[in-house]
């Protein structure tokens, strides 16, 4: 069975259809990456997975563990294992980037059972994860997001996605606006978190940040449709040749 399983997904919003039937199946140790032009519903389907208002799935499922996602309310799904990083990520004024992480922490903690995480032992396993991913002490003391480099609020989704360790990862365009060293660290974040019972979801427009995060298939959607998938070769193709041939095949 898939960790991940989306079977004939169709998404709407107002009257016009954004997704026309996707179909994809994530194994657990799988990195696949969904490359597309602008406006072809990438986003949307990272959204949707996620649980983000103001979609309407008309047709299909999407099954985490062989259970029904759009059966569960968004914080349910992020406690069942499912994280988004998102292209922009929000600026939360007034609540501590510590806080919300430890926050987190305890919803999975509780959800799963388990006995929260003290101050100290919290402490102690965010300083570990702040050193190995290059951000400042103080980083965390600051309001979530607040006055952060597109590199830092790149690198604190990746503490986040670190401390809770999901079962399916979606990365939303998360190399957009990095420059190469942010990019670096990043994928380093998303590397060591590679493991046989997780999966990723990469979404992304260019090709360089599959240098760094080498998928295991590619995914070229146009249209709403998955025009073709292949092997980290096809991102190449793609970066060289761009998605002409593909309208068609989409259309």
């Amino acid at each position: 069975m898939a960790l991940l399983e989306i079977k004939n997904l169709h998404v709407s919003v107002g009257d016009r259809e954004i997704l026309k039937g996707i179909n994809l199946s994530l194994n657990g140790g799988e990195v696949h990456a969904v490359m597309g032009p602008n406006g072809t519903g990438k986003s949307t389907l990272s959204n949707v997975i996620a649980g983000r208002a103001g979609y309407d799935v008309t047709q299909g499922e999407v099954l985490l563990d062989g259970k029904d996602v759009f059966a569960m309310a968004a914080d349910e799904r992020a406690r069942a294992g499912i994280f988004l990083a998102f292209q922009y990520p929000v600026e939360i004024p007034g609540v501590s980037t510590s806080s919300f992480l430890k926050t987190a922490i305890n919803a999975k903690r509780r959800a799963a059972g388990q006995k929260e995480i003290d101050a100290m032992e919290f402490l102690k396993l965010v300083k570990a994860k702040t050193k190995a991913l290059g951000m400042a002490d103080d980083m965390i003391k600051r309001p979530l997001n607040v006055g952060f480099s597109g590199g830092e609020k790149k690198r604190a989704e990746v503490l986040q996605m670190t401390l809770l360790e999901p079962r399916v990862a979606i990365l939303d365009e998360t190399d957009s606006g990095l420059d190469i060293d942010a990019l670096k660290v990043v994928s380093d974040g998303v590397n060591a978190l590679r493991r046989e019972d997780r999966a990723f979801l990469v979404i992304t427009h260019y090709q360089r940040l599959l240098d760094y995060i080498v998928p295991d298939h590619v995914h070229v959607l146009v249209n709403g449709r998955i025009a073709a998938s292949g092997g980290k070769e096809l991102a190449l193709e793609l970066e060289a040749e761009g998605y002409a041939k593909y309208q068609g095949a989409a259309a």
